[in-house]
């Protein structure tokens, strides 16, 4: 069976249908296990332990060499919701499975990298080379800039994949189908593990909140130790600070459950630590930190979190901002990895498992269950999809819907329709409402979102539904607004000239670009094609299209900037503004590119750069502000001997400035090269420049040996040098001694 194959099977417990090894489970074979101790109740689908083939035992404190000391295909982190990475967070080690959608979207300035499976620091037992790294349910999504490294292993994504990753991809629609039973089986463990026949399970020790501390007093005997917390574990005297968290009269390998109670919850510590030492750490494998309500999870702090974490709230949203998470990670609803807004650096998820004996949760008599549905339809009764819609259930007894304020009725998922135009979730009996939150594009929201509808045990094979119409949002009047370039002197269409649409928008008159109330730029840069043309599809309006760069060979415009006014009677027209260049002076000066690799000097094809010319007396290149210098040129790319010119240039002092490399190269630190200056006696009327590349990861120093390579190197030229002054002394001397 392949490796991938195993870990789905232990995923959805047929592992232990097929009569899995109790080592396998995490099961403790020591003989030190009190005998009183009931027979293994694991994870849901025997989620926790090392799968077996190459489990360190024991599992080493956290090491940061980077070299694997063991081999774990299990599932370390799931989220029945999304997985976001956010802030300064780095690494997520082991096994990550997200049923929904992969978003990485990083904190600028700092490592844009994010490292799924193999990682720097953790356990150092990743999963096998080879194997699933990240499996989604739905879309993976990199920002731009940003990097996600699932080196040596598989991305295997349900949806759309936009970014850079690194390792095997594979876009497989039923990526995360073997695991989507996972998040109700662990909503229903969550739910036993807290409470016995609705209520909460009898605790066998006491949690006190000192205010520096968390005390967790066991009874020093029973083989599973149930702590209940109904409140935040923060230092409420430090306005809600770290605290400590320990442990006391806790018997060797007993199971440790932590219920921690509430709607919303915050753990803000201190404790765990890097080594072993810390008095924390000794539990990690045996303690569990249970959430069954929770619809908020923070985990702040700066201690290294032990234990692992399981979130029963499918509608829930978790944070995490702690530096270390050491332990598996289990939520049936959404986390965020990091935070822009909390402080923090370098989160990383370690792998670590689980091997507690938990309650007995089996399935008891099944719960009566039906469907609640809502179909979106548009004014003729056509299908909508793109609905977005949230389920919630009446639980407050309150009449009606009550979304907010301090007890409101519970969310129970939200869901977009597909292209059936239906949203269905399988519930209990009870009342429920579904709640429009965002019409399909194009769609206005009903004016009342909210629809309430009620499932009883009698209906509820057949279920029940809701339909809701739509109406379209009035379609706006657009035209387009274009701007011609010619020649001047023949009318023929001119390509290469570069332009901005800006639209007036500060009731100034004219166009403004800058100051503190400039009017509104319309898209990117347009550069006119070879019919000499730039037009935007726009509303009604005063726009100005402005040229910021005129095509090779001819002078910019002495006014660059062109007045369209579209409005609803011309808007099917569309307006057209033709601007004239002129073509320069035969002859002229020329500034010559030459674009190499900077390690072997060889040409590079597929550079870009702009030529600027100094035209506002002061120093050195301005791009932007009330007085820029003047572009002049823009596009100019390097063929295949790494060269690209710019000619027909008047005397004057020019900058040359890359805007693109070469793919797997990376742009200079100083992208401008100037001033260069043309005039009279300039050979040959021309200015030749060379710009080197460097590639992705290649040293950027002046000595290409360096570190302990150089070191050694110096040793030996010193150790040569002496060798010849000695060789010179000799010789001296023997050419001093008389001669007899």
């Amino acid at each position: 069976m392949s490796a991938r194959n195993w870990a789905l099977g232990l995923a959805i417990g047929a592992a232990v249908a097929a009569g899995t090894p109790a080592a396998a489970l995490g099961a403790d074979t020591s003989g030190e296990r009190p005998a009183a101790a009931a027979a293994r109740a694991p994870l849901p689908g025997g989620l926790g332990p090392c799968v077996p083939g190459d489990c360190p035992s024991p599992f080493p404190p956290i090491g940061s060499n980077g070299i694997p000391v063991g081999r774990d295909n299990a599932v370390n982190i799931f989220a029945g919701g999304d997985f976001r990475v956010r802030g300064t967070a780095s690494e997520a080690e082991g096994r990550l499975v997200v049923l929904g959608d992969f978003d990485q979207d990083k904190q600028a300035g700092g490592d844009q990298r994010y490292n799924v499976g193999v990682v720097g620091a953790g356990s150092l037992v990743p999963p096998p080379a080879g194997g699933d790294f990240l499996t989604t349910g739905r879309d993976v999504t990199v920002a731009d800039g940003e990097r996600l490294l699932a080196d040596t292993g598989v991305v295997r994504h349900g949806g759309s994949l936009t970014g850079t990753v690194t390792g095997t991809l594979v876009a497989d629609p039923d990526a995360a189908a073997p695991y989507a039973g996972l998040r109700d089986r662990l909503t229903a463990a969550s739910q036993c593990y807290a409470r016995v026949e609705g209520q909460p399970r009898p605790a066998t020790g006491t949690a006190v909140n000192s205010g520096f501390e968390t005390l967790f007093t066991g009874d020093g005997t029973s083989p599973l130790q149930v702590f209940n917390v109904d409140a935040d574990l923060v230092n409420p005297g430090a306005m809600n600070g770290q605290q400590g968290i320990r442990f006391a009269r806790i018997p060797a390998n007993a199971t440790i459950l932590v219920n921690v109670l509430g709607a919303a919850r915050t753990i803000n510590t201190f404790s765990g630590g890097i080594a072993d030492t810390d008095p924390l750490n000794a539990y990690r494998e045996r303690l569990l930190w249970n959430f069954p309500d929770a619809a908020a999870v923070n985990l702040n702090g700066t201690g290294q979190f032990q234990g692992s974490v399981l979130i029963g709230n499918q509608a829930s949203e978790t944070v995490v901002t702690l530096p270390g998470m050491n332990g598996r990670f289990f939520t049936t609803g959404s986390v965020t990895h990091g935070s822009s807004t909390l402080p923090g650096s370098g989160q990383e998820f370690h792998a670590y498992p689980f091997t507690g004996d938990l309650p007995e949760c089996g399935p008891g008599p099944e719960p009566v269950t039906g469907a609640v549905s809502v179909l979106k339809r548009d004014e003729n009764g056509a299908a909508l999809p793109g609905a977005r819609f949230e389920l919630w259930r009446e639980t407050n007894g309150q009449d009606g819907a009550q979304f907010t304020g301090a007890d409101p009725d519970t969310r129970v998922a939200e869901c977009t329709t597909g292209a059936d135009g239906r949203c269905s979730r399988e519930v209990e009996p009870g009342t429920y409402y579904w709640r429009e939150t965002a019409a399909p594009a194009g769609y206005e929201l009903p004016a009342d979102p909210v629809f309430p509808l009620t499932l009883t045990a009698d209906g509820a094979e057949a279920g029940v539904g809701v339909t809701v119409d739509n109406t379209r949002l009035p379609q706006p009047v657009t035209g387009r607004v274009a701007v011609r370039k010619v020649d001047a002197a023949g009318g023929a269409p001119l390509a290469g000239a570069v332009f901005e649409l800006w639209r007036e928008a500060n009731g100034t008159a004219g166009l403004q670009t800058l100051g503190i109330n400039p009017d509104q730029r319309v898209g990117a840069e347009c550069t006119t094609g070879a019919d000499g043309r730039c037009s935007r599809e726009v509303e009604p309006g005063t726009y100005y299209w402005r040229e910021t760069a005129a095509p090779a060979g001819y002078e910019p415009p002495a006014q660059p900037v062109a007045t369209v006014v579209l409005t609803a009677q011309n808007a099917p027209a569309g307006v057209t503004v033709t601007l004239p260049n002129t073509r320069r002076s035969e002859g002229g000066g020329a500034v010559q590119v030459l674009k190499r690799d900077k390690a072997t000097q060889l040409p590079l094809r597929g550079a870009a750069f702009d030529l600027w010319k100094e035209a506002n007396g002061t120093e050195g290149l301005q791009t932007a502000g009330a007085n820029p210098d003047l572009r002049i040129g823009s596009g100019c790319t390097t063929d295949a001997e790494g060269r690209c010119g710019f000619r027909q240039l008047e005397p004057g002092s020019y900058y040359v400035v890359e805007t693109a490399v070469p793919p797997g190269y990376v742009l200079p630190r100083n992208p401008v090269t100037g001033p260069l200056v043309l005039d009279a006696n300039t050979p040959g009327a021309t200015v030749a420049v060379t710009v080197d590349n460097r590639r992705e990861g290649a040293c950027d120093c002046k000595d290409k040996e360096h570190g302990k390579d150089k070191k050694e190197k110096d040793e030996k030229e010193k150790d040569k040098k002496k060798d010849k002054d000695k060789k010179k002394e000799k010789e001296r001397e023997k050419a001093e001694k008389p001669r007899s």
